[in-house]
Order: C-alpha cells, then sequence, then structure tokens
C-alpha cells in the first residue's frame, strides 16, 4: 500500500494505561462530538434507539450510539437521507453515530443471502424484493446516512464456522476493505474502520489484523465473534486481535453488551462495544443491577417499594418503584421505555466507573470488586478466570 498518509476524520489520543492490564483511558475525537473511551454505544438500528428519545440520551451524556446500514437502507432508503441532510438531522441526534456495513446480516439473513465475490443478495425481510450489496453500496449508503465512523463491508461467517470457508472468507474481507476505500467519498468527514476476521483460528487472526493494519485506516474493529462460539476461545481472539492491532488507534469489539464481557474485553485492551442487548432485555421487563439481572416481572417485586437501583440516579429510579414497574412490565409500552433509560445507564455509569479506575490506576481492584458484587458465592465463569488471569489479575 502506498506510505503516504491522508488526514482523517478522526483523532485518538490515550490518556492514561493500566499498568497491570492491557486496558486504557482514550479520547477519540469525531466531527460531531468527542467520546471517551472504554466506551459502550448503545444500538439504534433503524434511526431510533427503541423506547428513548434523543433528549434522553444526551442527558445521559452518552456520546456514540449506532445505526444498521441494512436497515437503513430498505427504510427510509439513501435518498431521503441524502434529502434529510443525513441521519444526524433526520433523527435530530447532535452526537456521533457509527453505522456498520450490512455484513452481519450474512449470518443473521442468512437464509435469505447469497455470497459471491461481488457481494451479498439479499431478498429483502420487508417485502421480498433483492438488493445486493457490494463494498462499494455498502460505502454509498453510509456516506448518504453520514455516520461519524462507518464499517467496511465483511465476509462473515457463523462464528463457529471451520475449514476453508473460515480463509476465505478472511482473505475476501481484505479484498473487500480495499473496494471501500476506493469508493468512500467522504474521508474528510467519515472514518472507514475495517474490520478483523479469522473465526477461531489464531492464526487467519494474527494475519488478517496484519494486512489489514498496512491500509491508512484510522481505527479497527474486531467482528466475527459473540456468536455462540465458547467463551474459552471468545476472549482468547480477542485477546489475540488486540495484541495485533496499533496502540495508537481504538480497537472496536463488535456485539458485545453483557457487563461482565465489558469489564473483561476493556482488561484485554478493548475500547468500543455495542449491543442491543440493555434495550432487548428491558422490553422483556429485565433490568440490569450492580448484582446481575432483575427480571421484574416475578411476583416477589409487586410489593417492592425500592427503586431498581438506589445508587443510580436515572429518572427511572429516582421516580418509580420496582412494584409499579412489576405491575406494568412486559404488556405496557411505557415499562419498556422507563426500564431501556436504567438499562442504558446501567451500562454508561459501568464505562465510567471503568475509565475512571483506569486513570487512577485500580482498575484491577475494580475487577475484583465488580466480579465480587456479581458472584458473591465465587462462583466466576471459568473463562472470565482464565482472560483475566492472562493479563494478571486474580480473582479473590
Amino acid at each position: 500500500m502506498s506510505a503516504t498518509r491522508k488526514a482523517h476524520a478522526l483523532s485518538f489520543k490515550v490518556l492514561a494505561e493500566c499498568s497491570t492490564t492491557k486496558a486504557r483511558v482514550s479520547k477519540l475525537i469525531l466531527p460531531h462530538h468527542e467520546v471517551d473511551t472504554p466506551v459502550f454505544m448503545p444500538v439504534g438500528t433503524q434511526g431510533t434507539l427503541k423506547a428513548m428519545l434523543p433528549d434522553q440520551l444526551e442527558e445521559m451524556d452518552c456520546q456514540i450510539i449506532l445505526g444498521n446500514t441494512y436497515h437503513l437502507g430498505h427504510r427510509p432508503g439513501p435518498e431521503l437521507l441524502e434529502k434529510a441532510g443525513g441521519l444526524h438531522k433526520f433523527m435530530n441526534w447532535n452526537r456521533n453515530l457509527l453505522t456498520d456495513s450490512g455484513g452481519f446480516q450474512m449470518v443473521s439473513l442468512l437464509k435469505l443471502a447469497e455470497i459471491t465475490e461481488e457481494g451479498v443478495k439479499f431478498e429483502s425481510p420487508h417485502d421480498g424484493s433483492t438488493m445486493m450489496l457490494t463494498p462499494e453500496k455498502s460505502i454509498e449508503i453510509q456516506n448518504s446516512i453520514g455516520a461519524d465512523i462507518i464499517m467496511q463491508l465483511d465476509d462473515v461467517v457463523h462464528s463457529t464456522t471451520t475449514g476453508p470457508r473460515v480463509e476465505e472468507a478472511m482473505w475476501r474481507t481484505i479484498r473487500w476493505l480495499d473496494r471501500c476505500l476506493k469508493a468512500h467519498a467522504r474521508p474528510h468527514d467519515q472514518s472507514i474502520f475495517p474490520i478483523v476476521q479469522g473465526g477461531l483460528d489464531a492464526e487467519l487472526r494474527k494475519k488478517c489484523a496484519q494486512e489489514l493494519t498496512k491500509r491508512d485506516v484510522s481505527g479497527f474493529a474486531i467482528g466475527g465473534l459473540s456468536g455462540g462460539e465458547e467463551k474459552s476461545q471468545f476472549w482468547r481472539m480477542v485477546s489475540l486481535s488486540t495484541d495485533h492491532l496499533p496502540g495508537d488507534k481504538p480497537r472496536y469489539l463488535m456485539g458485545v453488551g453483557f457487563a461482565v464481557d465489558l469489564v473483561v474485553c476493556c482488561a484485554l485492551g478493548c475500547d468500543m462495544f455495542d449491543c442491543v442487548y440493555p434495550t432487548r432485555t428491558a422490553r422483556f421487563g429485565t433490568a440490569l443491577v450492580p448484582t446481575g439481572l432483575l427480571n421484574l416481572k416475578l411476583e416477589k417485586f409487586s410489593q417492592d417499594f425500592r427503586p431498581i437501583d438506589e445508587n443510580c440516579g436515572c429518572s427511572t429510579c429516582s421516580q418509580y418503584t420496582r412494584s409499579y414497574l412489576h405491575t406494568i412490565a412486559g404488556h405496557k409500552p411505557v415499562a419498556a421505555q422507563l426500564i431501556t433509560v436504567h438499562n442504558v445507564r446501567y451500562q454508561l455509569n459501568l464505562m465510567r466507573g471503568i475509565r475512571k479506575s483506569i486513570m487512577e490506576n485500580t482498575f484491577p481492584k475494580f475487577v475484583q470488586d465488580f466480579m465480587s458484587a456479581l458472584f458473591p458465592s465465587k462462583d466466576y465463569p471459568e473463562w472470565s478466570v482464565e482472560a483475566l488471569a492472562s493479563v494478571n489479575v486474580t480473582l479473590r
């Protein structure tokens, strides 16, 4: 690749590094706002975070959210988004956006997709129409959406896939990155992140990371995980990927949102995370708390007049009780909104706590205290014990 380096629409500065683990705190500057990392990014698939308003997200100091290129490409479509001046204006969100490439739908909608070197032909689950998503088309749609960070189209295979298909997808992902970079029409205000693939094969992951880092890009994503593989394999692939990605650029671990995963993967050197989990689980009446999950539909909460979490401070916890939420959880739309507000706040607060502890160089103790609260009987998941031990953190 050319040695010429161009200016990027992103700047990244590491502010502090944990002296024990690979965790770090950084400042990510993007066109619409700055982002403090490690960061959890809530997912707003189609121009909205389900059950929450942009104003509510800003009040929580949420700095960046996600949109889905495949779904936005169908509805409302790139033509309308261009007329509206981009998704920021269309949805009235003044802070940062990241869009995925549409590649994940190769896995989630595989029965509707046909994958070739040209791209992916989808059958729309909305109306049955076909759509050819090529690397060029993915970037064209993302240019119309106008997100601050956009993802290359990658060839995604299920995380448990083995054999030649994994290597084929890895090399195709690299070829598609070059096509995405060539097609990118807005490098001055949108940054493309390539995606490390290679399944659960350590050598393929390493080779992919090495190839991607030859390209002039401003950040990297780690993809193809959190799809049902064993956690013992998951953490090893994450750690290997961060080992082979440059330390002066952000590392985005795609599709990860469980609290334990966030804490462990920060220790393994990841900076950015996203997942539908906190919003989806809220719609089923479940709240996230430091001790685990509260299924508010359970009868034991019917006369519990405490807030979800007395130490939370979100608008739900300051105004509503578990008893009230029990009464409406799972069957009243307002319940989804109230619990979603809490769950998103929980995730953002968790990341603030992680950042603070790294800045104070007390992150290992933060991890130990977090795990002790979540697993008071010390029955820690074996994979988390192994992963943390690999970065010199011993669980008490």
